[in-house]
């Protein structure tokens, strides 16, 4: 049985493979950051490592004609030629990961097939929870007030401060990428924007569910979001409820015009 999306047709089975991948990952990032013994440094290190061994091996077991693209692996770019690659972090938010007890860090699994994301999930392991394309969430209605704009806790970016001060929108400081971009899925934020640089893994699942659940994903400059590119760097991104999108956007574009004027 399949289910058909934008470009091409995916498996039922990998939507749920996706969520059991990012849900096991997480569990044994927990288990480990429960028993590790040495510094920070060092389990923020064997927490990379011991995630992207998981996934690596699981996928070679469950999709084993399937490309992978991940953040803590070499890029062969075997997956240029594959109609299936997997793009995975498997800790998103490695710093505060560290940081124990902080909760704000997670696990990215995504499917892109023929051209388009397909599937995903983001596990948050310390929140005890999943988001997934399996069963697309339902974003609750809008809070009053003025717009709410996650930001990073311990970087906050000019170009977003600046975002703020222009919509006169309030600040949400919190950790990883994917805690940000679900943050929306979530209601504690109405849009994520990011302009600071990031990569595929950084984004692919939290926008794969994003819009599976029918937000506004996209370029700050309002073109589509690619993946599966020769270069994965992918600089900035717009994931927002949809009657704010264009606001944030129209935003964007002032901003932007402002500093090339």
């Amino acid at each position: 049985m399949t289910t058909t999306t934008g470009a091409g047709s995916v498996l039922d089975a990998d939507h749920a493979l996706a969520r059991d991948l990012a849900v096991e990952a997480g569990r044994l990032l927990l288990d480990l950051r429960g028993s590790f013994t040495g510094d920070a440094a060092g389990l923020r290190a064997e927490g990379d490592r011991r995630s992207n061994e998981l996934l690596l091996a699981r996928l070679r077991a469950e999709r084993p004609a399937d490309a992978v693209l991940s953040e803590e692996s070499e890029d062969d770019h075997v997956r240029l030629d594959s109609s299936r690659v997997w793009i995975v972090d498997p800790l998103d938010g490695t710093r505060e990961y560290g940081e124990v007890p902080r909760d704000d860090w997670a696990v990215h699994v995504a499917l892109w097939v023929d051209g388009a994301l397909a599937a995903g999930a983001v596990a948050r392991p310390a929140r005890g929870d999943v988001v997934a394309t399996d069963a697309p969430p339902v974003v609750p209605d809008r809070a009053p007030g003025p717009l709410r704009l996650a930001v990073s806790r311990s970087r906050p970016p000019e170009f977003v401060t600046a975002l703020a001060e222009h919509l006169d929108a309030e600040l949400v400081p919190m950790g990883s990428a994917g805690i940000k971009a679900t943050a929306v899925l979530d209601g504690t934020v109405d849009a994520y924007v990011h302009a600071g640089g990031q990569y595929e893994w950084d984004s692919a699942a939290p926008v794969a569910v994003a819009a599976s659940a029918g937000l506004h994903t996209s370029r700050t400059d309002g073109s589509a979001l690619t993946y599966n590119a020769a270069d994965p760097r992918l600089p900035d991104v717009v994931v927002a409820r949809r009657e704010v999108a264009e606001t944030v956007l129209g935003a964007i574009r002032t901003i932007e015009g402002g500093r090339s004027a």
